[in-house]
């Protein structure tokens, strides 16, 4: 396949976290995704390998001298692996004299520790940020980090992708049903700016001027941490269907929360949109229940075949949007509408 026009310098390269997104992507923009493996390996390998003693080991198979490089790799559990196979595949490129290092990183592992909640505890976030500028990073493309402050610590330039317009794109095109009473909610205080945006994506697909009504379910939990409670529901959802809007999906337990307050409340059917699915330990026994019709996730992490072959699971691909952003990074164009700024 050729490459497309001003694309001739570029590289990606994968780690082993996301490895169909990377083909995805790759495939695109029409570009051939690097080899990489432990020095020795035969075959053709993506990502790095191993030692004996379970070090990461890499040695990129293509050269890479003056090209600009994007590496995909998403830090998903197990976070620490893929973040360390990220970090040593950055090293082995500085030192192979590559012109400019992208970390794409899709989904950002530690976001959620983003600040000192009680004392004597780290702000993970910031010290991932470090790792990264210090093994010689120059730039960070990622998505809908928990918190948008993140951005602040980086000293690289970070282009921060929002999901909302693909998302309600895609639900304005394939699940149109939904829209004719729809309300949007988020499952916490801290999302509503997230789900108002959503709110608005798809009242401008509808009217182009307008916004489709917002719902909060008010949530806290209690003072061990063990479980959630539910306070209050803000907003009309008595006769209306639902549609949750969140950044992660990990054990799932305060979406379906969420979701039967809703459904208690008089909502008729609800939905769900988020846009990492960590599917953390039993989350998908306890996303099925009758009251949470269908939850949409994209690909920014790799899913295995259960979550693929949930019948109450929908995956939306997010490399079509990635290769756009990386071909503008690249060609030095504009991002604005990309990184879709909006006022909520």
């Amino acid at each position: 396949m050729a490459k497309p026009k001003g694309l001739e310098s570029i590289r990606i390269l994968s780690g082993r976290a996301n490895l169909p997104l990377a083909r995805r992507i790759a495939e695109i923009l029409g570009v051939q995704l690097c080899e990489a493996d432990a020095p020795g390996k035969k075959g053709r390998c993506y990502g790095p390998g191993r030692f004996p003693d379970g070090e990461v080991s890499v040695q990129i198979q293509q050269t890479v001298r003056g090209k600009n490089v994007f590496i995909i790799q998403p830090t998903s559990p197990p976070v620490n692996e893929h973040l360390m196979e990220l970090l040593v595949m950055v090293d082995a490129l500085r030192r192979a004299s590559c012109r400019e290092i992208c970390a794409v990183v899709p989904y950002l592992g530690y976001a959620r520790q983003d600040r000192k909640m009680t004392g004597r505890v780290p702000i993970s976030a910031r010290l991932v940020a470090d790792l990264l500028e210090t093994a010689g990073v120059d730039r960070v493309l990622t998505m809908d980090l928990h918190a948008g402050q993140i951005q602040g610590f980086f000293k690289v330039p970070l282009d921060h992708l929002r999901p909302d317009r693909m998302l309600a794109k895609y639900i304005y095109d394939h699940h149109r049903d939904w829209l004719a009473n729809l309300t949007v909610a988020s499952p916490d205080i801290g999302g509503v700016w997230r789900a108002r945006r959503m709110a608005k994506r798809l009242g401008e697909l509808l009217h182009k001027d307008g916004e489709l009504p917002l719902a909060l379910v008010v949530m806290q939990r209690d003072e061990e941490r063990k479980k959630v409670v539910v306070k209050d529901v803000i907003g009309k959802v008595r006769g209306r269907d639902v549609l949750l809007v969140d950044d992660i999906l990990s054990s799932g337990k305060t979406l379906v929360t969420a979701a039967e307050e809703l459904a208690a409340g008089g909502a008729e059917k609800v939905f769900a949109a988020c846009t990492h699915g960590v599917f953390a330990g039993e989350a998908l026994k306890v996303l099925d229940t009758p009251q949470l019709q269908r939850v949409l996730v994209t690909d920014t992490i790799a899913h295995r075949d259960a979550v693929r072959k949930a019948p109450q699971i929908e995956i939306v691909s997010v490399a079509e949007f990635f290769a756009d952003a990386i071909r503008r990074i690249h060609r030095h164009e504009s991002m604005t509408d990309l990184l879709a700024y909006m006022p909520v």
